[in-house]
Order: structure tokens, then sequence, then C-alpha cells
């Protein structure tokens, strides 16, 4: 689905700062794909760079990104380098960026704010439709059709991440990339968030790339790890096979640094009650 071929992603012109270094990475249909590491290890960066965002003036200096996406209407395959992504947006691959209240638009009601971000074929139909096609598709995650009436601020942290998940799946892509989807959120919402995306992605059986610094949230919901340290691609494999036996250091210590309960890690216990 998405090739990275020896990729370096960094900022500035004259300066260039580097933030991703050589990295090479294959991101395949219909898997639940998670990057950890630190703050500042590059996972985000490498996000912005599938997705296309070179908003922020961000720039691939050497390497290619490319997408291998299936035509929905004619069924022919499309293959695009990251820099023409911005068309896929919002119809073959989606974004679930953190922190809700960044995101969305204090000033604007929810309603108006998923219309908005509908590609034009998804608008079919008379304004009533619309609205009662998205009350439905909210109702999955377990908000009422009200919520579309609110203004960001009236929901919870909880609830406006459901928003913002049930926004990005509502055009059934086949790429989804979530970047920290449930940084600051309690536990018990966190759970019930990562939850709804792994039925999501099953359902859908599309690809879900899972990007966060919890190493507890790839241990209950990721098929295959990606570990990033200053930049660099350090270890890649089954989630289940990098826990069991993680070969690099910093791959060691970010599973050690997990709390234990009763002798068990947390994932664990986390991992029986999904």
């Amino acid at each position: 689905m998405i090739t990275i071929d020896n990729v370096t992603v960094g900022y500035g012109k004259a300066g260039f700062i580097t933030a991703v270094d050589n990295v090479s990475l294959t991101i395949n249909e219909n898997e639940i794909l998670g990057i950890a590491g630190e703050s500042g290890s590059g996972k985000s960066t490498l996000m912005r760079a599938v997705y296309g965002d070179f908003s922020t003036g961000l720039r691939i200096k050497s390497g290619t990104v490319t997408g291998h996406f299936t035509n929905a209407h004619n069924g022919q395959l499309i293959e695009e380098p990251s820099s023409e992504f911005k068309k896929l947006w919002w119809d073959q691959i989606t974004y679930i960026p953190q922190g809700s209240m960044s995101v969305l638009n204090p000033l604007m009601k929810v309603e108006k704010q998923v219309i908005d971000g509908l590609p034009k074929r998804e608008r079919r139909g008379s304004r009533a439709d619309l609205r009662r096609r998205i009350a439905e598709f909210l109702a999955g995650f377990g908000l009422e059709e009200n919520v579309l009436d609110a203004y960001p601020h009236q929901l919870s942290g909880g609830m406006r991440q459901r928003v913002l998940v049930a926004i990005a799946a509502f055009v059934n892509p086949r790429l989804i990339l979530a970047d920290e989807p449930t940084t600051a959120l309690d536990v018990v919402v966190q759970k019930k968030i990562l939850l709804m995306m792994v039925e999501i992605q099953r359902r859908l059986r599309n690809t879900l790339v899972l990007v966060s610094h919890d190493m507890g949230v790839h241990y209950q919901i990721t098929d295959r790890l990606v570990i990033m340290y200053k930049g660099k691609i350090v270890e890649s494999g089954p989630t289940a096979e990098i826990f069991a036996n993680p070969q690099h250091d910093y791959t060691k210590n970010l599973i050690a640094s997990l709390p234990r309960l009763h002798g068990r890690r947390s994932a664990d216990v986390a991992g029986e009650l999904a």
C-alpha cells in the first residue's frame, strides 16, 4: 500500500534539520501497524510525510514515499508519490491527529465540521439525508445525534476524540493514520476508543497506522510494530515477537518501563480485558 524507500525528512531549506534519517518501511494492506518511540524520535514527522502534509515546512530531502491504491470507481491501481497524496485526503487516506481541541474549530458546530471534511461523493442527497447518515454512523461510536448540534467545548475529551475517529472512518478509507489518538485521555476512555479503532479496521479491512509512545497500547492492538529512535528505525517485526524477544537495547528499555501489576506487565492485564 505505502512504500517508504530510504527516506530522509526534515525541516528548513538553508539549515536543514533532519527528523527522520534514511528510513525504509512498507505499510501493508489490512494490518494494524504500530510506530513507537519517545518524543522526538521522528514518529509524527514520518506520518506527516506519509500523509503528504508539507504545510509546516516539512520536506523530503532524499528517498521516496509512494502509495499504491485501488481506484474505487474503476478498480485501476493508482500509484502516487507523497507530494500528490493531498488529492487522496479524506478519500483513500484519512488522518486522526492528537489534541482534539486544537483540531476541531471551537467556533463551529460539529455537524458543519463533519460535513466540510467529507469529499463531494459523500455529500449526495439532501442535507437532512446526510445528517441522518452521519447520525447513524456516530451512533456506532456511542454518540447521540445531539452531538452534531454541539460546539467542541461542550463535549468531553473522549467524545471529541470519538468524533475525530468517526470523521476519519466515515469515508471508508483504505488507510487511516492515527497520531497519538488517545493522548491525555483517562485509561477507561482510552480503552473504548482503541477498541473502536480495532473494530473499524476489522470491519473495513483497511490499514490502520497507530503512532504512540505507549507500548501498552501497541501490545493490545497492533499486528506489527516499528521502533524509532533518534529518527531511525532500530527494530521492527510482529508485535508479539518483539515483546517476547526484543533485540535492541532501546526496545528492551521501552518494554521494561511498562508498570507491573502483581508481577505481570500492565499490558498483559489490559490485553486480557480487551
